[in-house]
């Protein structure tokens, strides 16, 4: 186990699968407590036992992240379990594709709930624990990373709502890191191409059918691949801020 986030605290949502179950294991494996958050308490549980397995410190917190409530919850009982808040990586998404025309409303509600308010809410309830951390922390710095997408910069037919709401992450990320970098709280994007997690498994057939033919047979990035890229931007020097990473496999081209 390394110490290099040592006495540092992190919240990752989404933790119950893919990138943020590798981020979580890997922050705890680089000496942070986390908390851990998602609806499937489940997993959460399993992935809280490996952890400590391992020698890490884990919280289970099961929670929609949808709902301010259970955000502002999430956040405040992170900081009444372990003291503090250094770290805040906000994974928690959904993707359902399909044209825009005659499309399902709670399929873009969905979206918006989760991609963008849920990312809100939790960001707003961590602000000003991240701030404190980063006046007073071990580090003396705190970072707050947003978990966007290649869709975030790209428009793409069959994907306007979801393309939506990552567009709407980046310019959230853009204008908080505006507000608090002279504060030592860094704001980072990460905008993952073709990873090979559940997110795509909640589409319709159709449109599973439409993002297998357009992504190809390539060799699709693992979660472990984003979990380090995540480590890396929290590990950083304080003089040092990596505010926006692209990450696609090798051979993707759009």
């Amino acid at each position: 186990m390394s110490e290099q986030l040592k006495d540092t605290v992190a919240l990752v949502t989404g933790a119950s699968s893919g990138i943020g179950e590798a981020t979580a294991a890997l922050l705890a494996a680089h000496g942070a407590s986390v908390s851990i958050v998602a609806r499937r308490r489940d997993r959460l549980e399993a992935l809280a036992s490996r952890i400590r397995s391992a020698g890490g410190t884990a919280l289970v917190l099961e929670a929609d992240i949808a709902r301010e409530d259970q955000a502002r919850d999430a956040v405040e009982r992170t900081v009444s379990e372990f003291g503090r808040l250094d770290t805040l990586i906000n994974n928690a998404g959904v993707m359902l594709l399909g044209p825009i025309v005659g499309a399902p409303i709670e399929e873009w509600r969905r979206m918006m709930e989760i991609n963008v308010m849920g990312l809100m809410y939790c960001s707003h309830a961590a602000l000003p624990h991240l701030l404190k951390a980063a006046a007073s922390g071990p580090r003396r710095v705190a970072d707050l990373v947003n978990i966007s997408s290649v869709a975030g910069r790209t428009v793409r037919r069959g994907a306007g709502v979801y393309n939506a709401t990552k567009h709407a992450v980046g310019a959230f990320s853009e204008a908080l890191r505006q507000e608090v970098t002279r504060e030592h709280v860094r704001v980072s994007l990460v905008e993952p191409g073709a990873v090979e997690t559940e997110l795509a498994s909640h589409n319709r057939p159709e449109v599973l059918e439409q993002l297998r033919s357009r992504i190809g047979e390539i060799e699709r990035m693992q979660s472990e691949d984003i979990a380090r890229a995540i480590v890396y931007l929290v590990s950083q020097p304080r003089h040092v801020a990596i505010n926006e990473m692209l990450i696609r496999p090798t051979e993707q081209e759009p």
